[in-house]
């Protein structure tokens, strides 16, 4: 599915690619006099290197008119396209199945790249040069084995030198589904890594063809065949291109009309035809094999000292990391998936954009306990607006419903998950049984996806907590699992009252590029987004009061990151709980901003003094913004106390 904006872009390359695929094809045999292994290795390089693959057939070797076919593929640099398209076609399919393969086994990034490179050689030399090119070059397919092994050894160094980076960054960037064969980005990796091979490996594979070590373009007139001519259409064009393309374009023509004249000859001997003064020395070749094969080491080890060759695509599993997100030759797997942002085809349900968080969850009763139903799944939340996040929710609902208890109950919670990856609940600040306390690992095993766990406990304390996830919880309360549990005390007097009531949990997202990532505090996970009971203002709640009325606002540092110092207009309010311990009337104090720290509760109680819109909001000025954009006088960590007379 579409995922990122580079999606849009693959699927039009590729719709291309076939397009120019499908035509090369076509036209090959029907319209052009080639060898049928030149033919396949142009419709090949076509599917890997899409229009530009069009591009080289249409300049380099589609035959502009009947009988010219000679005549038009004679220059140098269109024989050098003819060796390296050949070179590319075996090469790179070894390359491409060997990733495809190494891939669904699991196989590390560092020992995929070593096969690849053996598998591209191996197909090179064994199928594309030995077997199919067999009827032309002569001799026995163990001898052609021999004669091609050098000039195959150079190219496929070439190429590899220049495909093996662009796949090892490219795969192991910020977005892994490159790893994945099953994605279309894999793909993308694969047609530009075959690019930059074959831009690579074009240069060497010139001056092996002017050395005549290696074919280049041929024509193919068997008689019998609809191409088969008596003589050539234009018999004067050997004289045009001796007097007026030199030396170049006469070897040129030597070499294309060599395919023609040896096609299902004897054996020919590289290098053969060649004056003393030209022909290849040993010396030539060993350094040509010296340099290709210390630019493949350099291709394949440089990339070792950046991204961690050691993870596989297992490892990783596909996962897409923020923009900005720094990551080095040993950054771990675990790192990467902990990072990542959740993928939108795992969203299970749309909530719409009036939903709200923080909704009370009613108990059924059940041998005089309450009994909660908590299931944590994965769901796409409006925030603000047309702004969405993709979340992790408790009941579908950002934050999770609210527990409503009494000092004394007996509470029974029967916890389902429906992540795509293990949790727990943990019952911040309370009191309850180790095994009851919900730390993945340390308390109880993770309750992995599609499993159940009950937890169960006699409350014994009384005021603000809240309940968020224990396993990973730098990604997952970062993505909304969090909700308030708000316990009364046995005797009602015992709380401080006000004529209204509201709770204020706190969160940081962030949305990047249509994805929604855990915010956290290091290079690329930085928030850009906050809300209020998951929304932003001005989507924010607005809590209408009349002069000389009183509300209790329950601040819960739900958040993951930042303290927030949460200020209220219009005078003082009165500080009477902190951490759900509410204070003696001696210890209670006034104050405009309490530093709501992640994890810490604060109950407040306001007095409506004077009529107007009094701004509740963070006072860390971009913490009121939405993607730093102010909205109707501000954004995110904001919401409005709406005083009548």
């Amino acid at each position: 599915m579409i995922e990122q904006p580079i999606d849009y872009f693959l699927i039009a390359w590729f719709v291309l690619a076939l397009l120019s695929t499908a035509y090369v094809a076509w036209d090959q045999f029907r319209n052009n006099p080639e060898p049928v292994v030149m033919r396949w290795g142009f419709i090949l390089v076509t599917l890997y290197m899409g229009p530009f693959g069009l591009l080289l057939y249409v300049l380099a070797d589609k035959e502009p008119r009947p009988g010219t076919h000679e005549e038009f593929t004679a220059p140098l640099w269109k024989q050098g396209i003819g060796s390296t398209i050949h070179c590319v076609a075996g090469d790179a399919t070894g390359i491409i199945l060997a990733a495809a393969v190494t891939a669904v086994l699991g196989l590390p990034m560092g020992i995929d790249l070593v096969i690849e490179y053996a598998a591209g050689f191996a197909f090179g030399l064994f199928i594309f040069q030995s077997l199919f090119m067999k009827e032309m070059m002569g001799g026995t397919y163990w001898e052609n084995v021999r004669k091609t092994f050098l000039p195959e050894f150079i190219s496929m160094n070439a190429m590899m030198a220049g495909m093996g980076p662009v796949m090892a960054f490219l795969m192991m960037g910020r977005d892994m589904r490159a790893m994945e064969p099953t994605e279309l980005l894999f793909w993308g990796v694969m047609s530009l890594g075959v690019m930059a091979g074959f831009a690579l490996a074009y240069p060497f594979n010139v001056w092996m063809v002017a050395k005549d070590l290696k074919h280049g373009l041929m024509t193919d007139r068997k008689p019998g065949t609809r191409f088969h001519q008596a003589r050539p259409a234009n018999p004067g064009a050997k004289d045009h291109r001796e007097r007026h393309g030199g030396g170049a374009a006469a070897h040129g023509e030597q070499h294309a009309h060599h395919g023609a004249a040896q096609h299902g000859g004897g054996e020919r001997r590289h290098g053969s035809d060649l004056p003393p003064a030209r022909a290849p020395t040993g010396p030539q070749v060993a350094a040509m094999a010296g340099v290709t094969f210390l630019m493949l080491l350099t291709g394949l080890v440089t990339p070792a000292f950046s991204v961690n060759l050691g993870l596989s695509a297992r490892d990783v599993g596909g996962v897409i990391m923020p923009p900005g997100m720094i990551m080095d030759f040993n950054t771990p797997g675990e790192t990467m998936r902990d990072m990542a942002a959740i993928r939108p085809g795992l969203v299970s349900y749309e909530a719409p954009p009036t939903a709200r968080g923080d909704q009370p969850l009613k108990p059924r009763i059940e041998n005089g306990a309450k009994v909660f139903d908590l299931e944590a799944s994965v769901i796409r939340w409006n925030i603000l607006g047309g702004e969405t996040v993709e979340a992790y929710a408790y009941n579908r609902q950002v934050p999770g419903p609210r527990l409503a208890l009494t000092q004394g109950d007996r509470v029974r919670i029967n916890f389902t998950n429906r992540l795509p990856e293990s949790t727990t609940v943990h019952w911040h600040g309370l009191v309850v049984p180790n095994q009851m306390d919900g730390p993945a690992e340390i308390t109880q095993a993770p309750v992995p996806p599609g499993g159940r766990y009950t937890y169960e406990f006699e409350v014994g304390q009384s005021g603000t907590y809240f309940y968020h996830t224990h396993d990973h919880a730098d990604r997952q309360q970062a993505l909304g699992l969090y909700g308030a549990l708000v316990i009364a005390p046995r005797d009602p007097a015992a709380e401080p009252r006000a004529d209204r009531e509201y709770t204020i949990l706190l969160q940081e997202w962030l949305k990047r590029r249509w994805l929604t990532y855990p915010a956290m505090l290091m290079e690329g996970g930085l928030p850009n987004f906050f809300t209020i009971n998951g929304k932003a203002y001005p989507a924010t709640d607005t809590i209408r009061m009349k002069v000389g009325e009183t509300v209790k606002l329950r601040f819960i540092g739900s958040n993951n990151n930042f303290v927030h110092p949460m200020h209220v207009h219009g005078g003082p309010f009165e500080v009477v709980a902190i951490d759900g311990e509410t204070l003696t009337e001696s210890a209670r104090y006034l104050a405009d901003t309490v530093n709501v720290g992640p994890g810490q509760r604060f109950d407040v109680i306001w007095t409506a003094r004077r009529p107007g819109k009094w701004l509740i909001h963070c006072h860390i000025p971009h913490h009121t913004t939405n993607n730093n954009v102010e909205e109707a006088g501000g954004g995110g960590l904001t919401m409005i106390l709406d005083v009548e007379a």
